[in-house]
Parts: structure tokens; sequence; C-alpha cells
């Protein structure tokens, strides 16, 4: 059994990353860390486990553990592994921006290994620290990977994307209010959001000439979890060939797959998966990725990279299936 630390227990990822945990047959978790909750039982904060667990946040660390997952907000991560040091044993898995791009993926001698299992699983095999992509990240690589992996990405990509209330974290502001939330919608961080730097880095690693801008418009929508994203661009292709194109680069991904029909967010609520639509219309081929942000989107994933990481099946513990009805 895996002993496993989490930094930062009180979040909605860490919630859901505590829930995979304690069903996951090779990990036991050791302690739950976080300073404003540390005495109180977990099942207090996270209501959902009440049953599930008797453990209490701490505001010890155990430095030994076998795996430790960073549940920090972004900045956050760098300031604790600066006063924190873990053995060498301990595997590190992220789920902050603060090590995803080539810049930072380098630490005070740790190497971060960017973690989309789609893009290189083998590279995360072989990680002892790994950095687990954003949730938009998610969805618009998914969306796009098969295109630059084969050079197709010859023009402008232009994407829109909805998510849910969960990922605005769980701090009270205006925009996630339930008056505001409720019966509203709309965007925000237009063509500037931070996960694009994620995405171009993933497109120019598949597709080195790649020159065009990516478009991306995130929005607020109205409902608790999930991210539905629409990304079109021009593809001289036909239908037929872009399906095939899709199913062939995702045929031994296991949780990534290509329907023949129209996607919904309700197929991936509650799941580690993705799911991904083709379209062709006129010259412009359209991608629908729909993904549950709080799970392939953030812990869903890092569980999935911490069973590569240590050589267990990739579905784990994460054999989810979506709230449906």
């Amino acid at each position: 059994m895996l002993e496993v630390g989490i930094i930062g227990g009180a979040g909605y990822t860490a919630g859901e990353l505590i829930r995979l945990l304690l069903n996951h047959p090779e990990t036991n978790i050791n302690f739950v860390f976080s300073t404003s909750n540390a005495g109180n039982k977990i099942y207090k904060v996270h209501q959902d486990l009440i049953g599930s667990t008797e453990l209490s946040f701490t505001n010890e660390i155990n430095t030994d553990v076998d795996v430790l997952f960073l549940c920090l907000g972004h900045g956050n991560s760098t300031a604790f592994l600066e006063k924190n040091t873990f053995s060498d044993k301990t595997r590190i898995i992220d789920l902050s921006n603060d090590f995803r791009l080539l810049a930072d993926k380098n630490f005070k001698g740790k190497d971060f290994v960017y973690g989309l299992p789609e893009l290189q699983k083998e590279a995360i095999k072989k990680a002892k620290y790994l950095a687990n992509p954003g949730c938009f990240a998610t969805a618009l690589q998914l969306a796009i990977l098969p295109l630059a992996a084969k050079g197709l990405l010859k023009r402008d990509v232009h994407i829109n994307a909805v998510t849910g209330a969960t990922g605005a974290g769980t701090s009270l502001s205006k925009t996630t209010h339930f008056t505001w939330r409720d019966n509203n919608f709309s965007h925000y961080k237009a063509f500037a959001h931070q996960h694009l730097g994620e995405i171009n880095q993933t497109v120019n690693q598949l597709q080195s000439d790649f020159s065009s801008e990516i478009n991306f418009m995130p929005n607020r929508g109205n409902f608790s979890r999930g991210i539905f994203a629409t990304v079109y661009t021009k593809f001289d292709g036909t239908l037929e060939e872009a399906i095939a194109l899709y199913k062939e680069y995702y045929v031994t991904a296991a949780f990534t797959f290509v329907f023949d029909e129209a996607v919904h967010m309700k197929q991936v609520v509650n799941t580690n998966k993705c799911i991904i639509g083709v379209e062709k219309h006129g010259d412009k081929i359209l991608i629908t990725s729909v993904i549950d942000n709080l799970l392939k989107g953030a812990s869903g994933q890092a569980i999935q990279n911490m069973n590569l990481m240590y050589g267990f099946e990739e579905t784990t513990g994460i054999q989810l299936k979506a709230n449906f009805f």
C-alpha cells in the first residue's frame, strides 16, 4: 500500500482526491494537511464523506510518505516546497499551475513532467515529480492533439468553452454567489486565460511549425461541474478522414473516447472520461470535448498519473459511472 499525503485538504479538488484515494485498492491516506481545519474531522468539511472516513485534518506533515499531492492555490506549491523537504522516495504530484510550463519545470533539482497521459504516457511512467494539467487545458488539448500530431493545424484555432462553478474554487466571490450565478452566463479572461500557455506549449511540442493563433473564450456556466468545449479550425480532409484520425490517435487511451453522435456533459460528470465529438461543416472541422473539471480536469487525472507512475493498471480506482440521470 502506498502511504499518501495531501497538502491543502479543504478545497473541491482535495475533496474529490480524498474520495478517490479512500476507494483506491493500493493507497492509504497517511495525512491530510490543512492549517485552517487542523483537528476537524474531514467529513465536517467534505460532507459527502460522512461514513467513509474518521480521519481528521492535521497541521503536521509526514515527510516520508510515498506520494504527496499538492492541492494548493496557484503560486503556493512553489512556496510550500521552498519551506518543506521530503524523502528521496517521495513522489510529488502538483495540481496547481506552478510547474506546468517548460520555463518552470525545474525546481530545486526537481524535474517536473507534464502529466497529460494522452500526450506522453511513457514519460509519466518514469516521472518522480509531476505537474498535473489544468482543467480547461485538458479538455482543449484533447480536442486538438490528433490534429497537431499530424501537423494539420494550419490556420487559427477558435475555442469557446464553459465551465461549472466548482472551477472557481471554494472561496466566495461576486461571480460564485448563487444569486449571481443562477440563471446567468458570462465570459471571463477573454483570449488571455492562464491555460493557454499549456495549450500552446503542447501544440508546439507536436507541431513545431505552428504559428497561427489559438483564440480562447472561456465562459462561466450556471451549473456545478463539468466543461463543455467547442473548437473549430480549417481542415481539408473529409469527415470520415477526421473521425478515423481521432479514433486512431485515441485507440489506446484509457479514458478518452470518440463518440459518433453529439456529445453532452452528462456523459462525463462524475467520471475521469473525456468524450470527443467530430463534425465537418464546409471547410471547417468542429471538435466538441467534454470532461468533469474536478476529475479528468484535476483529481481523477492526478490518480491516473499516480497509477502510471507506480505501474498500476491505469484505470485503478477511477472507473466511475457518470451521473446520467
